[in-house]
């Protein structure tokens, strides 16, 4: 996620380390140098490092280095972030091979056209994994590398639309009005490609016993303006529509909350059973690399007629780096032709699909490696065995007394959702146990569910490739002892502990603080989260 930043004005700019401390200046050396034999001796150590306008002068290439490496140890362990989905560790082969292609930008096919290929063998694998249809005379199924999911569900539903608009157009019918049907459970990204792309959001609620969208609910939402349905369990789906509608429907191999997966093949079953003429969407940015090894035999990709294309993520369980995304359409008749543009771009004639141009090509090279060094086997291996971790951590925290809220046995992602027992009497919540396991150097995050959940607050483990038992049983221990220190504190202490937590040691209360956001753009009020409260889940 890329954040927007506002340069402030200079009368804003405070010097100050901290409220009510002034600023202290130390006593001019007598000879002032420009670099010594150390780092730490030189004048560069005992002034301000460059914050609000570019230095006059050049620094030694060694110093820079130490001082935004000192300045970056004040980050957190990665490994110890089980917030997020995203790849926190590579062998060291593969990253040799990425930091030597840093220079190359990946859209110069010309100068670079090994880089170019090793995307197009990707795309191939990636394919074949979802069962594209590569044994139909006709087939011609099409595909790229994005940045991550969140650009490549942008282009899917910009296909979808236009594919929608052309139709609508095709039959002299009004075509400005397109809509999607989402959970209100969805991922923010379904909100921004909404409205950057001017489709007009229709939201299915979960309930405090219900994590998934209701399917019934589901279909009454949809219309003949209706693009994409964003679904989260249609096993059920009841259509009453008789009359061919063009929409699609986005089934999600793997919520980010619970990590369920959604029944596509009832959809899909549904859909050739009344003959409704729609397609649908996996958004499998977290299930497309976990699915096909450890459930072979779950019907959710090109197997199924009406599935159309695919997102998923590189960079969450294909086990690379941050920064790459695939999406893959089963045939050029579901990417319109007026998306795709044909340049010539330093003597080479390419058709280009993305929203975005110059990139690195090392992000789809360690894409590359992690297909040939794992293999199917490979990847069959560690899935499993994060399958396996992450129902030892359910059961551990069932004899806890949490309440388990995701699904085990390889039913969903290898992550453990859970809360505190409403009916244990404890004095705090979800959010005080976040803050005492960060005290710890976990993050392990605290989330405020869907509206019309009842405010329902949940935790989320994500385990990850590196996630070992060794390092389940470690947090365990420690949620153990969090536990037996919160249950010792007075509920009047725990609030004070949270507020200081809050608004002095979190990330976010420190960057509240010394905030570059500008004042006109906080406190929206116009996604899920500024008119409900609602915790957008880390990806």
């Amino acid at each position: 996620m890329v954040h927007l930043t506002s340069i402030p004005n200079d009368s804003e700019i405070d010097g100050s380390l901290a409220n009510g401390v002034e600023e202290v200046r130390l006593a001019e050396v007598d000879e002032p140098d420009t670099f010594t034999s150390s780092v730490y001796g030189s004048r560069f150590a005992a002034e301000d490092l460059p914050r609000w306008e570019m230095p006059e002068r050049e620094m030694p290439k060694e110093v820079a280095y130490r001082m935004i490496k000192d300045d970056l140890s004040l980050d957190g362990n990665p490994m110890l972030n089980l917030a997020s989905f995203v790849t926190t560790y590579m062998e060291k082969e593969v990253e040799d091979l990425m930091t030597d292609s840093f220079s190359k930008n990946f859209i110069d096919y010309e100068e670079y056209p090994q880089s170019a290929d090793i995307q197009n063998r990707c795309v191939n694998m990636i394919g074949r994994l979802f069962n594209a249809p590569t044994h139909e005379d006709n087939a011609a199924a099409v595909g790229t590398s994005t940045v991550g999911s969140s650009e490549a569900i942008m282009l899917a539903v910009l296909a979808m639309k236009k594919r929608w608009q052309n139709k609508r157009k095709a039959e002299g019918k009004p075509f400005d009005k397109p809509n999607i049907v989402m959970s209100s459970a969805v991922q923010v990204c379904w909100e921004k490609a909404a409205r950057y792309f001017e489709v007009e959001e229709k939201y299915v609620f979960c309930t405090s016993e219900r994590y998934v969208i209701d399917p019934v609910e589901t279909v009454d939402s949809v219309d003949e303006n209706t693009v994409s349905a964003v679904c989260e369990d249609l096993s059920i789906l009841d259509v009453k529509l008789n009359r061919p509608v063009q929409i699609g429907i986005c089934v999600i191999l793997g919520t980010t909350y619970t990590g369920e997966y959604e029944d596509a093949k009832a959809v899909n079953d549904l859909l050739v059973e009344r003959n409704i003429d729609t397609v649908i969407h996996i958004d499998a940015a977290s299930g497309g690399f976990v699915a096909p090894f450890v459930c072979p035999d779950l019907e959710w990709d090109f197997r199924l007629e009406k599935v159309v294309s695919i997102n998923t993520s590189g960079h969450k369980y294909g086990l690379v780096y941050p920064g790459v995304g695939w999406v893959v359409f089963r045939a050029p008749e579901y990417l319109p032709k007026e998306l795709v543009f044909n340049i010539n771009y330093l003597g080479a004639d390419q058709a280009s699909f993305t929203l975005n141009f110059s990139k690195g090509a090392s992000q789809v090279i360690g894409q590359y490696y992690q297909l040939i060094r794992l293999g199917k086997h490979g990847y069959r291996a560690i899935m499993r065995n994060l399958t396996r971790t992450a129902d030892y951590l359910s059961q551990c925290l069932s004899q806890l007394g949490f309440i388990i809220m995701s699904q085990g046995g390889g039913r969903g992602l290898p992550l453990v959702a859970f809360r505190i027992d409403e009916n244990a009497g404890k004095h705090y919540d979800e959010f005080a146990l976040a803050h005492q396991l960060r005290s710890r150097s976990w993050v392990v995050p605290a989330y405020t569910m869907a509206p019309h959940t009842n405010d329902l607050k949940m935790l989320r483990v994500v385990v990850r490739e590196d996630f070992s038992k060794a390092r389940c049983d470690q947090l365990l221990s420690d949620i153990r002892l969090c536990l037996e220190v919160l249950d010792r504190m007075e509920p009047s202490i725990i609030r004070q502990h949270e507020k200081l937590i809050n608004m002095h040691v979190s990330n976010s209360g420190r960057a509240a603080k010394h905030s570059q956001t500008h004042t006109h753009y906080k406190n929206e009020k116009h996604s899920l989260q500024g008119k409900t409260g609602k915790t957008h889940a880390i990806c």
